[in-house]
């Protein structure tokens, strides 16, 4: 049975403060104050549906009824009726937000599908055969984030959606090679068979090597990792642009965040594409040099 309804009047209409690691920044001051909470909102939408999607030890039955509810709430608030009480800080905020930003509930349901597929994908054991299948998923589970933030800011031309599009999903595929080493054991695998298949790695050779095996990854494997970073990186080149016509702090915020994506794929390079053992991230001790080149960014642009 369902928890009852909670008033709408008891609900919180801001987000917490996001407390989990990220590899940008999120709704932080560079974004104009009017723009904070709703960012804000959408961010813990998302972080919490991936929670209910990961985290845990739910059996995937009961991940995916979370997640039915999840979304039986967003289609709530969005008709402009009252959530559940399961997740106030989640749908209190976000429902301020749609109402006075217009934001598309489409794009919210999106990333609710993405996380299903995840859930079933891992219940399975089942791959992506090819990139376009990757790509498939990142359009949902990645991109609506970026159409959000342009919706908020009044950007709606398709060279602008085109080139978040290219942001977002590089930042997906940036945060798979990154996470090797935490997916493989959790039966999460998003190298797709294509690709895997033309550096002559079988899905069980990944079995015998790091972390799931005691074997290191062979030549072939650190190649293939090799050859991922080199497709997020072109991605996030190709919507990099994006950047030079979005004005002010926007523009800023834009820019931490191309550099942040660019700053792991250089660290996963630095270990010699071997994140099947480590896990690099961002940190304090980056800030200065992606402040450097979130400059050079613009300074290039105007000459």
């Amino acid at each position: 049975m369902s928890p009852p309804s909670e008033p709408a009047a008891t609900a919180p209409t801001l987000a917490p403060a996001p407390t989990h690691y990220e590899n940008f920044p999120v709704a932080s001051w560079l974004c104009p104050p009017r723009l904070r909470p709703p960012i804000a909102a959408i961010y813990v939408f998302a972080r919490t549906a991936d929670d209910i999607a990961d985290e845990g030890d739910a059996s995937p039955e009961q991940r995916l009824a979370d997640l039915r509810a999840f979304r039986a709430d967003l289609a709530a608030i969005a008709q402009g009726g009252a959530a559940s009480a399961r997740w106030p800080a989640v749908f209190g905020p976000l429902a301020h937000a749609m109402r006075a930003f217009a934001l598309p509930e489409a794009l919210l349901a999106d990333l609710l599908s993405a996380f299903i597929q995840d859930i079933g994908k891992t219940r399975d054991a089942a791959r992506y055969a090819d990139r376009d299948a990757l790509l498939d998923y990142c359009a949902r589970s990645a991109n609506p984030v970026g159409r959000l933030l342009l919706h908020l800011y009044d950007v709606h031309d398709a060279v602008a959606l085109a080139q978040s599009d290219a942001i977002c999903s590089a930042l997906q595929l940036i945060n798979f090679w990154q996470d090797l080493s935490v997916d493989l054991p959790r039966g999460r695998f998003y190298l797709p068979d294509a690709d895997c298949a033309d550096h002559g790695l079988a899905p069980a050779a990944f079995d015998a090597i790091r972390p799931r095996g005691d074997a290191p990854p062979p030549r072939e494997a650190l190649a293939l990792v090799a050859a991922e970073v080199a497709w997020a990186r072109a991605l996030m080149n190709q919507g990099a642009p994006l950047v030079h016509r979005l004005p002010g702090r926007m523009g800023w915020e834009l820019r931490l965040v191309v550099q942040g994506g660019l700053r792991i794929l250089d660290k996963i390079e630095a270990l010699g594409f071997d994140t099947f053992t480590q896990r690099p991230t961002v940190g304090k001790a980056d800030a200065p040099l992606l402040a450097w080149r979130a400059l050079r960014m613009r300074r290039q642009s105007t000459q």
